[in-house]
């Protein structure tokens, strides 16, 4: 079991390689009412892992991005109003992303903010998702468009829940690994390319000091801009192009795979920019290829794409910014990227 501990409006830590029931055992000894979200599909793992306990409640949620919607925000609040949950109460999200995003946005808006705490059960809830304190749930308009910045108390990894996801949700997780690699950390993708997705599935070793490895480097730029000023934005590399995929997509596309085409497309605008080597670029391709992830999306996608790449955090009015690269582990900012750069970036992309 290994600690890292990440410093944003308040300190907390993240444990790695821990036994989760027995976290949460301790987690409830000192709290009058404890209410655990978590998604139908893990429900009846999660009841049956529980010690009975007076003071617990479990309220189940919709699977997926689906979740992260007013309804389900409005479920939550009605059920902690119906049970009384105070400031002294505590709310956990044991599942992936979507739980843990809209877990911590229910806990932000309740009395102005309750503690809560992650389990995270993908791989990208462990290094992405969890971990921030972003919190929020998707609007018609784009993804996360909606939310509010509260940590978590703790969070907790057992990557026993691993064992519970599918290859293709596992390499969906891979992408924002891989993401922390191009940005801040090549070991990482040293790592990556010595394995393909199945050794790196059976390997608990090698998979942890991914986890590990990732959370670092998101914890240590959480704790220079918290609130996403401008440090934390190269934590998106992928994401601006990626979100608009996701969104275009109906979220038929799990997130690390629309991740994954914008970080091909990201690389292809930095190679387009003059900023960029071909080697990054066809490195890009190869790793994401190894790891199972899609590289490119439709050639008819683009005229819809175009308005919802306006809608991205890091835009300013009119103005499009991507996060790029113009080295390994030198993000950077690619300031009003114009229309016509983006049409001949994307038939790069395109299938």
């Amino acid at each position: 079991m290994q600690t890292l501990r990440v410093q944003a409006e308040n300190t907390y830590d993240v444990i790695v390689g821990c036994n989760w029931k027995s976290e949460f055992s301790e987690l409830i000894a000192d709290r009058n009412r404890v209410v655990v979200l978590v998604p139908a599909t893990l429900a009846a793992a999660v009841v049956g892992s529980i010690v009975a306990a007076k003071n617990v409640k479990i309220l189940e949620i919709p699977d997926g991005e689906i979740a992260k919607s007013i309804q389900t925000l409005e479920m939550i609040w009605q059920f902690l109003g119906e049970n009384g949950f105070t400031r002294s109460d505590l709310m956990v999200a044991i599942g992936g992303g979507t739980t843990t995003d809209i877990g911590g946005f229910a806990a932000a808006t309740w009395l102005r903010g309750i503690d809560w705490v992650a389990i995270p059960t993908t791989l990208a809830g462990m290094v992405d998702a969890a971990i921030g304190g972003k919190t929020g749930i998707n609007s018609a308009f784009g993804k996360n468009l909606i939310g509010s910045f509260h940590s978590p108390r703790k969070v907790i990894i057992d990557q026993i829940w691993l064992e519970t996801i599918s290859d293709r949700d596992f390499s969906a997780g891979m992408a924002e690994v891989i993401k922390c690699g191009f940005i801040a950390d090549p070991k990482i993708l040293e790592i990556v390319e010595a394995s393909s997705l199945a050794e790196l599935r059976n390997s608990l070793e090698s998979t942890q000091e991914l986890i590990l490895r990732a959370i670092a480097i998101k914890g240590k730029v959480v704790g220079e801009d918290f609130r996403d000023n401008f440090a934390r934005e190269v934590l998106n590399y992928g994401h601006t192009m990626g979100h608009a995929i996701e969104l275009h997509s109906q979220y038929r596309l799990r997130h690390g795979e629309a991740i994954a085409i914008g970080m091909i497309f990201a690389a292809e605008l930095a190679r387009f920019k003059g900023v960029l080597s071909a080697q990054i670029v066809e490195r890009h391709h190869k790793i994401l290829t190894q790891m199972k992830l899609p590289t490119t999306y439709s050639s008819l996608a683009l005229p819809e794409l175009l308005p919802l790449l306006l809608l991205d955090k890091k835009s300013r009015g009119t103005t499009l910014r991507f996060v790029a690269l113009s080295d390994l582990a030198a993000p950077m900012r690619l300031e009003g990227v114009t229309e016509g750069e983006i049409k001949a970036t994307y038939e790069r992309v395109t299938t």
